[in-house]
């Protein structure tokens, strides 16, 4: 949630005319983010749930892209580009090792169901 209050504060001195644009479209990416990992959060299954990951990561990427045009186009001062663009890497980690181990989590049950059934 703190990228999302960030990117908010960082978008507040973009152009007016921005509004609809750019800034628009980052803070919907932004908080895009936490509410897919939320709302994955209250899916029955990991796999579900990893399925919300993925798309949170997309949301993700797709702020990154987002940062790099503002600062590439005078929107803001690129270091402070940088600094977001950094917290989402760390995100972007933190959300791929939630992922695998999910995924090491499901095929764990997976074996251990198809074992029992040879049994």
């Amino acid at each position: 949630m703190r990228l999302a209050r960030d990117v908010y504060t960082y978008t507040n001195d973009f152009p007016k005319h921005e509004v609809f644009g750019l800034t628009g479209q980052m803070r919907r990416a932004a908080v895009s983010v936490p509410s897919n990992i939320a709302e994955g959060r209250g899916r029955a299954s990991d796999k579900s749930f990893r399925l919300f990951l993925t798309q949170a990561q997309g949301s993700l990427f797709e702020l990154e892209t987002q940062l790099q045009l503002a600062a590439d186009i005078g929107y803001s001062d690129p270091a402070n580009a940088n600094k977001l663009m950094l917290e989402c890497q760390e995100i972007a980690q933190m959300l791929h090792a939630f992922m695998r181990t999910l995924k090491t989590k499901e095929k764990s049950t997976t074996s251990l169901g198809a074992a029992s059934r040879l049994s």
